[in-house]
């Protein structure tokens, strides 16, 4: 017990940043995260400590997951819990706190996980858990699932994320300088500050100046990830009033969180100092969505280490020592030959097909094209777009085309689910023209598998709707080039026919649009028919450049080094 408290009393030394995250992928084993967004929030972390920041994160235990995901023959998705024990990567606290949930209190207790860097640096992770002894049933599952429930189930995880995880902080003993919610689950952390430096009563002429809320703005920064309005937390005051009570008069939040719903991300807007898209592009819809609100951009960024490949490791290691700190140093890509950079790729390639014939039995061409499409199964991501004329897909890729796909629904969406079920038939029809495999149970080990072994990179969503996406960074790490519609990094970092290629026309609109599959899909077909596929087999020399492109335009910038370093004099110290 002495040592936890001394390791504590280490932590508590000097100030630090807050980071609140809903979700962090830690690592593939800690299953407390669904998708990029805590993908990003682990990379965050990751620099942090290898650039030694002062950081402290917050999040849940999520003790069953987000879930296993079991594909049948036909592709119909089952979820089921995912089994962990957080004392084999944790250290339980004796701290406690609790938070009010419908009247009465909840227990909270929090696990110290530390993610340690070769560099000597550390951040210390708080992953908040309501499973205590004492609490009621109903209480002790809120924690229990990522994004899991109704309304009601997502509002109580977070009143524990937000209030519960600044009350905890608070108890601990940390000196909190800003704190950074990435994204608006963690947004009543402002409630629970607004209370903490609530101005006396007898100091003020209008008893709307108890609310310092200029002192909670200078200690708050917000990072949207949304450019969709349906995706913004939204609760009816109803619901705010029967599960939370008032934590500040409802006059004065209905003003900070939206007259007829209390909307997390209006919320965080509002009492947030410094606030970021994560794009350029995403600065520019989240400006038209929220006029009038300074919305800056930080585009995210991958760690560089995390998501290169071992082969590609080995290379970097011994032609661009420190890369993995420096990832700057991709800038040198040139002076690796190559022979050496095809060998890893084939090496990356390899592995991910060895994976591929152990899960599914099926034996893929080593010297064959492949594609790599996998992210979240959702409507606007358009996993089916590649499909839209299967005849002409059958023609351009008849013996010269393999793909991979992976990717989870969630399991409210129902239309996520019939578009896995809808490339599975996809599969069966295209069987003996064109191999074609779904990995199930999508998560950072077949990730890095799979970014790192396919030829290249596919990505289709209907614009705007892809705030940044990340995997098409960390397949650059590895000298895969992307192919994709103009969204998101990708307008920064495409330089076609050089780092990699568009699909359909340039990004011009600031509001969302409605369809655009025939001319999207006509442009993906001609440029793999005409160009692509050609210049892959014809032209291996040209190809390598591109990788080496890649490396060099793409990895070099789309890192999350350089992401925190721009977190660092923008939000954090201002």
């Amino acid at each position: 017990m002495n040592s936890i408290f001394n390791e504590l009393l280490e932590l508590t030394k000097e100030p630090k940043i807050a980071y609140f995250s809903m979700e962090i992928g830690i690592q593939n084993d800690i299953p407390t995260y669904s998708g990029g967004l805590g993908v990003l929030a682990g990379d965050t972390i990751r620099s942090g400590a290898d650039l030694k920041l002062p950081m402290v994160a917050v999040t849940l235990i999520s003790k069953k997951g987000y879930f296993r995901q079991e594909l049948d023959e036909r592709g119909r998705q089952t979820e089921h819990p995912v089994s962990w024990d957080p004392s084999q990567y944790m250290t339980l606290l004796p701290t406690r706190i609790s938070v009010q949930i419908e009247g009465r209190d909840v227990a909270v207790q929090a696990w110290l996980h530390k993610v340690r860097s070769l560099t000597g640096g550390s951040v210390p992770v708080f992953f908040l858990d309501t499973d205590v002894q004492g609490n009621m049933l109903e209480d002790r599952e809120i924690t229990s699932y990522l994004y899991g429930g109704d309304q009601t189930y997502r509002l109580k995880q977070e009143i524990v994320l937000g209030i519960g995880g600044v009350r905890m902080l608070h108890e601990l003993g940390f000196e909190i300088k800003k704190y950074h919610m990435n994204e608006g689950h963690s947004s009543l952390l402002t409630v629970e500050l607004l209370n903490m430096y609530k101005r006396p009563i007898e100091d003020v002429w209008d008893e709307r100046l108890v609310w310092d809320v200029d002192r909670v703005k200078d200690l708050c920064v917000f990072t949207t990830h949304t450019p969709v309005e349906a995706g913004h937390d939204k609760f009816p005051y109803e619901l705010v009033k029967r599960i939370v009570g008032e934590l500040i008069p409802f006059y004065v939040l209905k003003e900070l969180g939206g007259r007829d719903y209390l909307n997390m991300t209006l919320l965080g807007l509002n009492l947030s100092e410094y606030i970021n898209g994560v794009a350029k592009k995403h600065m520019e819809i989240s400006r038209n969505m929220f006029p009038g609100y300074e919305i800056s951009a930080i585009t995210n960024g991958v760690h560089s280490y995390t998501w290169t490949c071992d082969s590609f490791k080995r290379l970097y290691d011994k032609y661009l020592p420190a890369w993995a700190n420096e990832p700057e140093l991709f800038v040198r890509v040139g002076r690796i030959p190559d022979e050496e950079i095809w060998n890893a790729h084939m090496e990356a390639k390899k592995n991910l097909f060895d994976y591929i014939k152990a899960e599914i039995g099926i034996e893929f061409d080593l010297e064959t094209f492949t594609i790599g499409f996998a992210r979240r199964a959702t409507a606007y991501k358009r996993p089916d777009l590649l499909f839209s004329n299967i005849e002409r897909l059958e023609r351009i890729g008849a013996g010269k085309l393999q793909i991979v796909y992976a990717g989870k629904a969630h399991p409210q969406d129902e239309t996520g689910k019939r578009l896995i079920e809808k490339i599975f038939s996809f599969k069966e029809r295209l069987k003996d023209k064109i191999k074609m495999v779904y990995l199930k149970n999508y998560d950072m080990e077949i990730a890095l598998r799979l970014i790192s072994g396919v030829d290249i990179w596919l990505n289709t969503p209907l614009r705007p709707r892809e705030a940044s996406g990340t995997s098409g960074m960390k397949a650059a790490h590895n000298g895969v080039l992307n192919f994709s519609v103009l969204d998101g990094w990708w307008i920064e970092g495409y330089i076609e026919g050089f780092t990699g290629w568009s699909i359909g026309p340039p990004p011009t609109e600031t509001g969302l649009v409605e369809n655009m599959d025939t001319r999207d899909a006509d442009d993906l077909y001609n440029k793999l028919e005409y160009i692509i596929i050609p210049l892959f087999y014809n032209d291996r020399h040209t190809w390598i450049r591109m990788m080496q492109n890649a490396i060099g335009k793409n990895a070099y910038y789309f890192n999350s080094h350089r992401m925190m370093r721009r977190y660092v004099p923008e939000a954090y110290i201002r």
